[in-house]
Parts: structure tokens; sequence; C-alpha cells
């Protein structure tokens, strides 16, 4: 029996699991009894709604067209005043108020909202619904942050102008650096500029938490209205996200309830201190952290980003929800940029492809290095299994190849493998050569290891060089941290008095494993 090492290295707490593992799925389930009733409201519910609501829309055009009459297409230049200002905060709010009651909300408002000196921009979260546009009615129709490509729409293009939208151009590749400038602009107008309305979370989840707020509404330094929205209702027909009913549905569910009751909340402005202005991820985090209170929710890291890789992990055939990762996170304190996450997500899919649930056990871990279960084998898995469950999903994968690996990929440890497997130092690996040593590390006399060879000898000469070596090595870094683990167990066995054959292999790693050591040490105790 092989002694048991106590790990030294604490888990990095700040790395833990969320407390929300998927804030983008919803999971609508109607009863027998809830389907009964949403088909005898329905057949009468719907088709009157579905009346005043064009009698609604049949006013409001006239009255858009008036108030964007002579208006540019491309952006506004300056805000509106005299009658197209009252038209558009009184006539226009009214007329969306109308709408929304058609619909069947009953709005309940709470706290007052501030002046647009007193707070130039309102942060609208948690954002979980196409309906979410009822905030923008009760505040008096801000503007938005809109896509320019939305101003060209038959109806709904000549609606969004009247607000006098923060456009985004897909096309312009300043487009994010100029649409923070002109929400700076308009903020430090001193009032003359409508409010600025966002939705900082960038995308919909499904309200059990608080996900990453974006930084471009805080970057002007300027007080902010947190706004809270809230859907009080037994059944949930609102919530619109990546994995869960499509919007026809749900509009449809909507207009079939008696009543659907919404809560908008006005809190008290923030204020950023002077740290905040110049940092405005702190000042993010801090109106974030005050809605969570408000709200009694916790927050994560999540993203956009996330819901990228959810999309990604169902193309590779994974559990869509294999893909999240606390994107935030996870590139804040391990520098991984999107493109690399990606990268690990494929190779993920490479090992898990067989496995339903998309995660890793130890078997499959095995099965895909080609080698059997052994003490260091064993050993390495369990550094990449946080949790301690028995299996490895990707998020447990990506810290573990980046906190663990790759630091132990380097040249000098792949140097000291080579050498130690060229016995006979011609500067070439045979394959008798190769498997002897894996044999002997791994404790299996009858081990076949011509699969894992013939991978490594690229150019099928039967024999592997330091080229052919070092080019798998840097591809495939879980055997460059499974070498040094199990040098590292040859260590504490030797010094344990439990292997008299450690020697023969000290002098060629002790260096390299140390370094090794170090490595994992400061990778794994970063700074939160």
């Amino acid at each position: 029996m092989s002694a048991q090492r106590v790990f030294a290295l604490p888990r990095q707490h700040s790395l833990l699991l969320p407390a929300v593992i998927n804030p983008f799925v919803h999971d609508l389930k109607l009863t027998k009894a809830d389907k009964i009733k949403c088909f005898l409201l329905g057949i009468i519910l719907v088709p009157l709604r579905a009346i005043f609501l064009l009698l609604v829309l049949m006013v409001m055009w006239p009255v858009s067209v008036m108030i964007t009459f002579r208006q540019s297409l491309s952006g506004a230049v300056e805000p509106m005043t005299g009658w197209r200002r009252f038209l558009h905060k009184k006539v226009m709010t009214f007329l969306g108020q109308m709408y929304f009651f058609g619909m069947g909300f009953r709005v309940v408002v709470k706290g007052k909202k501030a002046s647009s000196a007193e707070a130039p921009i309102l942060a609208v979260a948690p954002h979980s619904s196409f309906f979410d546009a009822i905030a923008c009615i009760e505040a008096g129709l801000p503007s938005t942050v809109s896509r320019s490509e939305s101003m060209e729409a038959p109806i709904f293009g000549r609606f969004l102008r009247c607000v006098q939208p923060v456009l985004v151009s897909r096309k312009d590749p300043d487009s994010r650096r100029n649409t923070i400038l002109e929400i700076e602009r308009r903020a430090k107008s001193g009032g003359q500029w409508p409010q600025v309305l966002v939705f900082p979370e960038g995308t919909c989840t499904n309200r059990s938490c608080l996900i990453t707020f974006k930084q471009g509404a805080f970057v002007p330094g300027v007080p902010v209205q947190p706004v809270l929205i809230r859907y009080p209702n037994k059944l949930d027909t609102v919530t619109w996200t990546w994995q869960g009913p499509k919007s026809a549905r749900l509009l449809l569910l909507t207009l079939c309830q008696l009543y659907t009751t919404v809560e908008v909340e006005f809190l008290p402005p923030q204020v950023p201190t002077e740290m905040e202005k110049k940092c405005p991820i702190k000042f993010a985090q801090s109106v974030r952290s005050v809605m969570a209170v408000s709200l009694g929710l916790p927050v994560t890291d999540h993203t956009y980003e996330d819901c990228r890789l959810m999309i990604a992990a169902g193309e590779l055939t994974l559990p869509m929800e294999a893909g999240l990762v606390e994107f935030t996170k996870i590139s804040r304190k391990l520098e991984l940029k999107w493109d690399n996450v990606k990268k690990e997500l494929e190779s993920f899919a490479n090992i898990a492809c067989s496995c339903k649930g998309g995660r890793i056990t130890i078997e499959e871990f095995a099965s895909f290095l080609k080698l059997p279960l052994s003490p260091a084998l064993q050993e390495l898995f369990t550094l990449f299994d946080r949790d301690g469950d028995g299996t490895i999903d990707f998020r447990e994968y990506v810290i573990g190849v980046t906190v663990l690996c790759r630091p132990a990929n380097n040249e000098q440890v792949i140097q000291t493998a080579f050498k130690l497997f060229d016995m006979d130092e011609d500067n070439c690996i045979t394959q008798d050569e190769f498997s002897c040593l894996i044999r002997s590390a791994l404790g299996v006399c009858d081990l076949d290891v011509n699969s894992l060879f013939t991978e490594i000898d690229a150019d099928g000469s039967g024999h592997i060089t330091y080229d052919e070596f070092h080019s798998f090595a840097l591809t495939h870094p879980e055997y460059a941290k499974l070498f040094t683990t199990y040098i590292e167990l040859q260590r504490y066995q030797g010094l344990q008095g439990g292997d008299p054959d450690c020697d023969a292999t000290l002098p060629y790693f002790c260096t390299a494993s140390h370094d090794d050591h170090q490595e994992d040490s400061t990778s794994d105790k970063k700074d939160d």
C-alpha cells in the first residue's frame, strides 16, 4: 500500500463553487390545473387583450411620428425640449403604462425616482425578461443603450427613437469606447439630457442571484440610482433566459393570466467615493452589493461570456451548463482570455465526450491519458477534483490545467523527463526505453503503452526525438504534472522509508520537482 500524502496546499476559497451554479436556466413546469386555467382564461382574455393592445399601438404610432419628426436616424445630437419633451415624458409614458396594463400587468412602484441632476444613471437588476421594459416605462422613458440596427425596425424603431437611445454599432470597432463616452457626456450634462437606463448584467438570468455588472454605467463616476425589479407571482411566465421556454410561449402564457404582478423599487442614489470614481469595477461591485442585500440574493461572477461558453458546450455535445465557469473570476485570477477558456473546453470535451453528465471520472481520466490507475495518477486526479465528489467538471479542469499543469510544463521539466527516458543517452527514446520506465514508474509489469508511444512518435519512425517529445508535452500539460507528482510521491515515500528505489530517480527530478512545487504554491495562493 503506497503512502498517502497530506496536501500542504489549501484550496483557494475564492475559486470555490458559486452560490448559484446555473443562473441561466428556467424550468417552467405547468401542472394539469395550470394548463386548464390558462386555457379557460386564454380563450377569453387573449382576444380582448390583443384588440386593446392594437388600439394602444394605433395611438402610440402617430404620437411617436410627431415626436421624431425631422429627427436624425443616426442618433440624438441634442436633447429634446418643449412640446417634443412633453409628448415624450407625459403622453408616451402614459400610453406605455396602458400597453402593459392591457397585457395584464399590475405594477407596484416603491421608493422615489431621483431627478436627472441627482442621479444621471439608472441601473436596473435583476434582468430576466423582455417584460423588464416596464421599469423603463415607470422611470419616465429615460434613454437606453440599444443597437443601431434596431432604429431601422418599421414600428419598434420609431418608438425607440423617442427615447433618444445611446447607440451601439457592431460594425464600428470603436463602438464600445464611443458608447461609454456618450454615456459619460450625457451623465455630466447637468440634467439637460434624460437619465440613461442600463441593465448592467448585460444578459437575462433567472433572478436567483446578481451576476457581474458591466462597467459602462459606472465609468462616468456620477451618482447611480439602483432600480430593483421583482415578479412575485406563483406561476413564473416571464423569465426568459438561455435555457428555458421561448419568448412566444412566455408571451402567450402571460396573456392567459388574470393578472401578473411586477414590483419596481427605486433605491436611494449611490454616490461613488473618490476611489470608486477612479475604479469603476469597485463602484459596480458596491452598487451590486446594495441591490443584492435589498433583494436578499447572493452574487456570482457569471457574465455573458459564460453564456457563450454554454452555447459552445452544447455544440461540443456536452450539457450546456458544463460551460459555466464564472468567467469574470476565472479570467481575472488565472489571467485567461475567452479564447483560452474556449480552447480548454474543447480539450475537456475530448475527455468527457462519452460522459453524459459532462463530468470526468478517474477511469475516464486514466483512459484519456492512456495509463492505468496508479498512486501518482490518483493524486493528480485529486488535485483536479476540488470539491472531492470523485469527478472533474469543466470549471475544475480549467483551474487544474492552468494552476497545476501548465506551470509544471516548463523547459527544465521537459528536458529532465526526456533524459530520464533516454537511458542510453543517444538523444532518442526507443519503445523499450519508454515502456520500461513507464512500467517501473506506475508499478505495472504488463502495461501496454504502444498507443501512447505511437501518439508521441509523430513521424512513425519507431523512436521519439526530443522535438517530438517536446511538442507532445506542450500540448498535453497533464503529463508534466503527472511526472512531477510521481517524483513527489517517490520523495515522500523515501522520507518515510517506504521506497528503496527512490534514489534512482531523485537526482534527475529533485530540482525540477521542487520548482514545480513552488509554482503550485504561488499559483494556488493568489490574493483574492
